[in-house]
């Protein structure tokens, strides 16, 4: 049994594997963008984008709520958890009018957007790679097997490259790499969602200012 999992787990099979995988997405997605990569793991496991989406929601009320007694420039007082809504709150309270507030917003979401489709890219084009390479691997390991034929002492090592580079290839694709890259994915088209309704929410109240301060200026004339 310990030659077994020493077999599974020998490191030629397994460096074959990840390094020729690892190359090949690096060189179609760029170092940057592998960085970032493996920098997303950490929200990979900590994210929730319904916990976010419900603390937006509940922002939204308090932006409304001070917009029209205050002002927009006093939303950047207002305390936000998510990063984006943070951002949102100061921009919006610095721009010069709800236009560029609105353009700024829509870029910002686009550009979440794009950050996520190429982390993802990384993870998919490590997936897709990882079988070609454990492939790879398994000619080698035959090629090495049929030149040693006259050699039956050689021919257990080059079998076992054979079949371990195919078996972390598999591993690599669809234990590792695939799942992460959905799990992305699914966070992100949740968080992009919530993002895009409270951009949407915010630009519309930014929009209404003018008319708040009207109705707050007549209430205290009144």
């Amino acid at each position: 049994m310990t030659d077994i999992i020493g077999h599974v787990f020998a490191p030629l099979p397994i460096l074959t594997v990840v390094l020729g995988a690892g190359i090949i997405a690096l060189l179609q997605t760029g170092t940057d963008t592998a960085g970032k990569a493996f920098a997303a793991l950490g929200p990979l496991f900590a994210a929730r984008p319904d916990d976010d989406r419900d603390a937006a929601r509940a922002l939204l009320f308090k932006v409304e709520a001070i917009a029209e007694l205050k002002g927009l420039a006093h939303t950047d007082r207002l305390r936000a958890a998510h990063p984006f809504c943070r951002q949102a709150l100061v921009t919006l309270a610095n721009s010069a009018d709800a236009e560029h507030f609105a353009a700024w917003i829509g870029q910002a979401v686009d550009d979440r957007r794009e950050r996520h489709g190429r982390v993802i890219a990384f993870w998919n084009a490590l997936a897709d790679a990882a079988p070609a390479m454990g492939m790879a691997g398994t000619i080698i390991g035959l090629i090495g097997m049929f030149a040693s034929m006259r050699d039956p002492g050689s021919i257990g090592p080059s079998m076992a490259l054979a079949l371990m580079t195919t078996l972390h290839g598999m591993i690599l694709a669809n234990v590792i790499a695939g799942p992460i890259a959905n799990r992305l994915h699914g966070v992100s088209e949740r968080e992009l969602a919530w993002q895009r309704s409270f951009a949407g929410r915010v630009t519309a109240i930014a929009r209404r200012e003018p008319a708040m301060l009207r109705r707050s200026i007549v209430q205290e004339v009144a």
